[in-house]
């Protein structure tokens, strides 16, 4: 069964061994992402258990750098490692050297002297990942570069669909909102692909980048289109990522008014998906967010097995065995 994508840097020392990293959602196959859901689905059954810590990566170091606000996934990554009794250390670049003027590149390396198992990062800037895989020997896992790539994400959102619906082949997803800005659209788009799903994307032109249909899904500008998806996957409206001064829409109230999703724009029973945060009131209605067809909150639950199925698929090189994980702390 394929690994996780070997990540091959020419810059990197003779001798070094080659270290596999995630840092796209393109690094995958379709027998990856099965793996790695059902590795997340089985730690999903231990963590019911009474004593919720395993001793799986037991003496391993992992370190979460964030260069960008962020509550679900670093707290999800930073759990995702105690659960499975790693050290951690999380570094906010707000108050760290990052501050006073430190490069990226320094910054790994300093990190690197650690000698970490696994470094987590998240980075305003595409193709921050990769760069710090020339100067660490650890693994590296893309927590959401830019416009780029959220792989994490992705793979939690279909393990929450296919917990909740039962499948992932052939289920229809309407992706709504601003995609332009979203590496979650970009990343789920690739994964739903993948699996053997449909996408739909909704919303107005000018947050659709041209030629996005070359990855395989539609798009059309009529948000009545959701009413045909079996998942309704709504994104947040990025307005920190829009340059002042700039028409992306005339205003969030139209925006709301011709695309927000509603109550009204959709069918009993149709499930409702957000990467969080939320901008209630805008891009979806408080409704709809608070129904019982809203899985964000199991999203955030799905967060924390999945990285933990990420972080042991790359310490491990392999699927997981719990039941003799389980059995050491039963």
């Amino acid at each position: 069964m394929a690994e996780l994508h070997v990540m091959r840097d020419d810059q990197r020392p003779p001798g070094k061994p080659v270290r596999r990293h995630l840092l796209s959602i393109g690094d995958l196959d379709r027998d990856d992402v099965e793996r790695l859901l059902a590795t997340a689905q089985s730690f999903g059954k231990a963590l019911e258990r009474e004593v919720k810590k395993l001793p799986t990566l037991r003496g391993r170091t992992i370190i979460n750098l964030f260069y960008e606000s962020s509550t679900r996934t670093s707290s999800s990554f930073e759990l995702a490692a105690k659960r499975l009794s790693a050290d951690t250390m999380s570094i906010k670049s707000s108050g760290s050297s990052v501050d006073k003027g430190e490069s990226l590149k320094d910054t790994a390396l300093t990190l690197s002297a650690y000698d970490p198992d696994v470094i987590v990062i998240r980075h305003p800037q595409i193709g921050a990942p990769q760069l710090v895989t020339r100067f660490t020997d650890a693994h590296v896992v893309n927590a959401g570069d830019g416009k780029h790539q959220h792989p994490t994400q992705a793979l939690l959102d279909l393990y929450t669909m296919q917990e909740e619906l039962g499948r992932l082949e052939g289920l229809h997803v309407a992706i709504v909102g601003d995609v332009l800005h979203s590496r979650v659209a970009r990343s789920n788009i690739q994964a739903l692909i993948m699996v053997g799903a449909s996408v739909t994307l909704v919303g107005p032109p000018s947050l659709m980048p041209r030629g996005i249909e070359a990855m395989g899904c539609e798009v059309t500008h009529d948000i009545a289109a959701i009413a045909h998806a079996d998942v309704v996957y709504v994104l947040r409206m990025q307005k920190e990522r829009m340059e002042a001064g700039s028409a992306f829409l005339p205003s969030l109230r139209e925006y709301t008014a011709m695309w927000g999703v509603t109550p009204e724009r959709l069918r009993p029973g149709q499930k409702v998906m957000h990467p969080g945060p939320m901008n209630r009131g805008v891009e979806i209605d408080a409704r709809v967010a608070d129904s019982s067809d809203s899985l964000v909150e199991r999203q955030v639950r799905s967060g924390l097995v999945v990285r933990m199925a990420v972080l042991y698929d790359l310490l491990t090189h392999g699927p997981v065995a719990i039941p003799s994980a389980v059995q050491e702390v039963a």
